[in-house]
């Protein structure tokens, strides 16, 4: 088994705390854009669990390698290239 599916299995279980932080800093507020490392999302809250709230808030996510990254406004985006 790969190490990222290793980390996947050990994932700790949702923190209240780090959704609300994390969207509550002040690029978040500005409807900026926040990113994370898809290993600190797993560890930290879950995939799942993230997905859930950045829908919930209607912001976009985008992954990248291995980051996400959350577009915090509900307006439209266009990829370019």
């Amino acid at each position: 088994m790969n190490g990222y599916g290793m980390y996947l299995a050990q994932r700790a279980p949702p923190n209240d705390a780090w959704i609300d932080q994390l969207f509550s800093s002040k690029a978040a507020r500005k409807g900026a854009v926040v990113r994370r490392s898809l290993a600190w999302v797993h560890r930290e809250v879950g995939r799942a669990e993230f997905e859930a709230e950045v829908r919930k808030r209607g912001y976009h996510l985008i992954e990248t390698a291995d980051q996400l990254v959350v577009v915090c406004h509900n307006g439209p985006i266009r990829l370019l290239f």
